[in-house]
């Protein structure tokens, strides 16, 4: 109020802020300044402290200095040394136009005033530190004289140095560029600045030089202004022609000087200029703005650049012809090492990808690298770190921190644990490894070679690997290696724009047929879910969005009708030729609703979908195939209620000791061990199973089983050996007991884990059937008999988190591949599923030293390699047949995302890792003998699409080749010694792996030994003889065993000291199948015979084959051929696909 009292406190500051405290009818007003609010303060605030006001101040000094340094040579161009008269020629006078001084002499107050004030303003209590500054006394030299000649005029024609005014100017033009980047917050200024001042220092030496010598020449030669500057660019550039020298010893003194100058100032600056630069090039500089507003950039975050991840980064990114003039700028806090330094200096990627070290935490480091114009931002993982939960934590906050820099750049996010996930869940594109790899591994178990598969399909290629092969299969499979997963409307397609109004099952078959394309999915425009193989129910329209497989996109094809394509051929598609392959075949589709179109009834187990068509009742076979229906009759879908038991399962399947297979039911886990899973329909235990129960090696109150023999299983094991029974562990069980899987096929599933797993894991698993865990680890002999491996069909070996890193990168797998070489000499027989740290190890898998089929396929893969092949590794035979697998083959997947939006949700209906309503999923079917009337690809794919709604996708074919062997790895047997044994024994010492000399010596000496006994036996007989004759009796039949015989028995002891029995393991270690009811003794050893897959054979995927490709059997193989199927949601009677 106006009446009530005002208290004014005045601080020390010029910006001052109000504060007021009412009480009653008072009021105090207290204002609170930061800095002393004087005159002299006021002023220095502008002049010095305030950015904008003071930078206004330098912009005005440095014109003034420029102006005078300009009037300078006006001056000297205009002057006429002639006209100076009444005056002694001397070197210190000349004569000046009244003019040119006015404007000198007012200038010369101007600077001597501001000189004098910010003298005052900066003054700190030392005057004298003040007066014998450089500057001070420049300004003095060039500006007190003129001042003087206010007051005496007879002195205005001598001679002043104003020249040296340049000096003074590059001293304000570096104070005005700190006040610059101060005003416009830039930091990364010191590169610019150095140069700036190299420059001005050159500038400076050089224009004081030419003025200086101009000026001191009038007494002699009386050399122009342009003659003394090409005089001094001669001289600084040390050329030197002598054409124009100075003549009077001022001017050689003052070039003296000024080499001399130069001679200290201009090292020091180049020294400083190219520390700066050295540290730049360690740090990367900046990614330029001006750039960054013209061209296209992604921007890789990862925390320690490897060589391997560079690699495969680039060549899958620049493997899209749209993404060519794409820069790759990497954001890495550690410094570039030589591998990755020597790898970006090639001119491939120099002029492409940009190295910057800094931190994704510092907003400085992402405006370096114009996050906020980026077009994607990829954020990786360190796989390798041991503690991998940390690494994923540094992964969040990292893209936090670019979420919150550029909001709208998209995120492609690689995580690493599961339970991660729902913390990145904002970013456009996540792929969750530990996800990914266990549901590989998974399917790996019931539909082999998945891995492969999936790994083909998510890189990109061009189909020409192996083509220069002379073998068959290896251009064959190479050929389909280059199938990928393309997209289309409907209404845009050559391929399938003719089927529009009719089913996706003919649309598929035909599309096929006639081009060689195969149609697995499809998405409305209303609707942003991706349903693979919807079947007959779906048709097509022409807003619907086509997701097939093929070589190259449809926009890349070139459409040639021919004749042959008129006569009914098929369609050869971009395959040549007929191919007339003797192998037996794992078709691997993808099916929808799994149901008979002509026949309703349930489905004949024994039979298969793949049996011919019945004639008049009898089961005679007719040489053609039902035709795909345009749209399917209704009345032959019948609905289907996922929640309801099928009869199939109700009366084949029975549980465990005769319990009833009313024990399970279908439903969602109710318990999942982290946030963000995607629920699955599984097969699930009506009751929680206690936790005692999963423990497989000890009993409990419930039961007394203690190895896997006693629980009786009627399915083979498939084994799971990890080092922590981590959440990720969980997306193995699932995809093993989905809803779709039939329950008579379930397989007992075994986790050997290193550590006992906590209780939080163990409640999630209690409800799944057949699922138990025991502790222990693949190189325990003991562990593994125990866990039921002679009954197990598969083990999977999963890398293990304390393992991935070693101070050598790829000895990271050492002791994965000697432990997992180790069980494959020990159960031959067996199917081990490895994951590797380093794709470049799988080599080393199933090794057999001088193979000379293996030493080719590593020629094969060089030659690949120094090709440009981003999959070098596909021949090695382990990652061909599925048998080993690494998680980093997978990152293209996140890759590829960016161009193809759909891949990563694709890949997780294809692993089961996602259920869509309608979809369908994978698994196999098998093509046997009988299913051979069939005769060719293009009749399965109809067989499949007419009767079930099927789509295959691919092949895993499984054929005899003749490995040559070099002599040296034949071992030396005393039966060779001899010759004396038949050919079945050669073929046991074959296997031999010990040195043959050694065992050779051995052997001799053991046998002069036992003759030696021989021609005692005629003299006198001594118990010590004789016990001495059965010991060399004992020692000769232990060098006369194979190495086959010695690990065999070492086996066999292991069980009998277990106490379990040595039945279900044979002579030549292939294990046992578990006998079934309706199997008799002679039929399960006929079974296991023809079991175990011969060591001559090779495994390979075919993606999309031809249509023409044939499905031939040959008779000497013992095993048939399986066939990867997806069955459609919509029906439960997956018989008919298992065949």
């Amino acid at each position: 109020s106006p009446s009530s009292p005002t208290l004014l406190l005045p601080s020390h500051s010029h910006n001052r802020s109000a504060m007021c405290w009412n009480s009653g009818l008072e009021q105090v007003q207290v204002e609170f300044y930061v800095n002393e609010n004087t005159f002299k303060e006021r002023l220095k605030l502008f002049f010095i402290k305030n950015q904008r006001s003071s930078l206004r101040i330098r912009v005005f000094n440095f014109s003034l200095k420029l102006l005078t340094c300009l009037l300078y040579i006006i001056r000297v161009v205009t002057d006429n040394p002639g006209q100076a008269a009444g005056a002694s020629p001397s070197a210190g006078q000349q004569s000046a136009p009244s003019g040119s001084n006015k404007w000198f002499v007012i200038v010369a107050i101007i600077s001597f005033l501001e000189t004098m004030l910010l003298m005052y303003l900066s003054y700190k209590g030392n005057i004298w530190e003040q007066m014998f500054q450089v500057s001070f006394l420049l300004e003095m030299i060039n500006t007190v004289p003129f001042i003087i000649t206010i007051f005496w005029p007879s002195i205005r024609n001598i001679f002043i140095p104003v020249f040296l005014n340049c000096w003074l100017a590059k001293c304000a033009l570096e104070n005005m560029i700190n006040d610059v980047h101060r005003a416009i917050q830039r930091t990364n200024s010191a590169m610019f600045n150095q140069v700036l001042i190299l420059i001005c220092t050159l500038l400076c030496l050089v224009f004081t030089g030419t003025c200086g010598i101009q000026h001191l020449e009038r007494a002699g030669k009386n050399l122009s202004l342009f003659n003394a500057f090409y005089f001094c660019i001669v001289t600084f550039s040390t050329v030197g022609f002598g054409d124009v020298t100075p003549r009077i010893w001022p001017s050689q003194l003052l070039v003296v000087i000024m080499i001399c100058v130069a001679l200290v100032v201009l090292p020091l600056q180049f020294e400083e200029l190219m520390y700066l630069w050295m540290e730049r090039q360690k740090s990367g500089g900046n990614y330029s703005r001006h750039r960054a507003q013209t061209e296209k950039h992604v921007v890789l975050c990862v925390s320690a650049l490897k060589i391997d991840l560079l690699m495969d980064f680039l060549n899958e990114f620049y493997a899209h012809p749209r993404l060519q003039d794409y820069y790759v700028v990497i954001l890495c806090p550690s410094e570039m090492d030589l591998q990755v330094r020597r790898v970006l200096q090639i001119p491939l990627w120099s002029q492409r990808v940009i190295y910057l070290q800094g931190s994704v935490l510092k907003d400085q480091d992402l405006l370096r690298a114009k996050m906020d114009d980026a077009e994607a931002c990829f954020i990786l993982s360190s796989r390798n770190e041991v503690d991998r939960m940390a690494a994923d934590h540094q992964t969040i906050l990292r893209a936090w921190a670019v979420k919150d820099f550029a909001p709208n750049c998209p995120l492609y996010v690689q995580i690493l644990k599961p339970e991660n996930k729902f913390h990145v869940k904002f970013a456009d594109h996540v792929v969750c490894e530990e996800e990914f790899k266990y549901a590989m591994l998974a399917l790996n178990c019931v539909c082999p070679a998945t891995s492969t598969l999936v790994t083909l399909l998510v890189h990109t290629s061009r189909g020409r690997e192996g083509q220069q092969s002379p073998e068959q299969w290896q251009r064959m499979y190479g050929c389909c290696s280059g199938n990928e997963v393309y997209h289309i409307r409907v209404c845009d397609s050559k391929f399938f724009g003719e089927y529009n109004g009719k089913s996706f099952t003919y649309a598929s078959f035909h599309a096929h047929k006639k081009y060689g394309v195969c149609l697995i999915g499809i998405k409305r425009e209303d609707n942003k879910s991706i349903l693979l193989n919807p079947g007959p129910r779906h048709i097509m329209a022409a807003t619907d969005t086509c997701y097939y497989i093929n070589i190259t996109k449809e926009e890349n094809s070139a459409f040639i009708f021919n004749q042959e394509e008129s006569k009914g051929r098929g369609g050869g598609g971009l395959y040549d030729g007929p191919l007339q392959l003797p192998v037996h075949s794992i078709i691997a589709s993808m099916g929808t609703v799994a149901m008979d179109l002509h026949n309703t009834s349930p489905p004949d187990v024994s039979g298969g979908k793949l049996a011919p068509p019945s004639v008049n009742g009898a089961r005679g076979r007719r040489p053609s195939i039902a035709p795909v229906q345009e749209i399917a009759d209704s009345a032959s879908i019948l609905p289907c209620d996922l929640l309801s038991d099928q009869s199939e399962d109700d009366s084949v399947f029975t549980d465990e000791k005769g319990d009833s297979s009313a024990e399970y039911v279908k439903g969602y886990p109710p318990n999942s061990p982290y946030i963000g899973s995607s629920p699955t329909l599984c097969h699930l235990l009506a009751e929680k199973a206690p936790f005692c129960c999963l423990r497989l090696d000890q009993g409990c109150r419930h039961n007394s089983f203690v190895d896997a023999k006693a629980y009786g299983f009627k399915n083979k094991l498939i084994i799971v050996s990890a080092e922590t029974a981590g959440n990720g562990l969980y997306n193995f069980i699932v995809p093993l007991r989905a809803y779709y899987r039939p329950r008579k096929e379930l397989n007992p599933i075994v986790l050997l884990l290193d550590n006992p797993p906590d209780n939080h894991f163990l409640e999630a698993i209690c409800c799944f059937p057949m699922v138990y865990y025991m502790a222990g680890t693949i190189d325990n002999l003991d562990s593994l008999l125990q866990c039921g491996i002679i009954y197990a069909d598969n083990l999977v070996v999963v890398d293990k988190e304390s393992t991935m890193s070693a101070e050598e990168d790829y000895m990271a797998d050492a002791k994965t591949i000697v432990n997992v070489q180790t069980m494959f000499r020990l159960f031959p027989s067996l199917s081990i599923i490895t994951e590797l740290t380093h794709p470049s190890n799988m080599r080393f898998m199933q090794f057999r030293a001088k193979d000379c089929y293996s030493l080719a396929l590593s020629k094969l893969e060089k030659k690949e390699r120094d090709k440009g092949s981003n999959l070098a590794f596909m021949f090695r035979l382990p990652f061909a047949a599925g048998r080993v697998f690494s998680i980093s083959m997978l990152d293209t997947l996140l890759y590829q995302s960016f161009v193809k939006d759909y891949m990563i949700l694709i890949a997780r209906l294809l692993l089961g890792l996602d259920t869509t309503p309608g979809s369908g999923f994978l698994c196999a079917m098998k093509v046997t003998e009988e299913d051979l009337w069939i005769s060719t690809y293009g009749r399965l794919f109809q067989k499949l699409c007419s009767s079930s709604a099927e789509i295959p996708i691919g092949i895993y074919r499984t054929e005899s080749h003749v490995f040559q062997t070099s002599e040296s790895q034949v071992s030396v047997s005393v039966d060779e010694c001899e010759d004396t044994k038949d050919k079945g024994d050669e073929s046991r010492s074959n296997d031999q792996s010990d040195h043959p000399l050694l065992r050779k010596k051995s052997m001799q000496w053991a046998r002069r030994l036992s003759k030696r006994s021989a021609r005692w036996q005629g003299g006198s007989r001594d118990p010590s003889k004789d016990h001495a004759q059965r010991i060399a009796q004992q020692r000769l039949n232990l060098y006369r065993r194979s190495e086959r015989e010695e690990l065999s028995e070492l086996v066999r002891n292991r069980m009998r000291h277990l106490g379990l029995p040595t039945s279900g393991y044979g002579e030549d270690g292939h294990i046992a199948r578990p006998l079934t009811p309706d199997q008799s003794d002679g039929q399960r050893r006929h079974e296991q015979s023809q079991s175990g897959i011969p060591q001559n054979t090779l495994s390979y995927v075919l993606i999309n084959p031809s249509p023409n490709t044939r499905l031939d059997l040959q008779i000497a193989l013992h095993t048939g051929s399986l066939c990867h199927v997806a069955v459609s949601t919509q029906l439960f009677a997956i018989c008919n696909i298992s065949g």
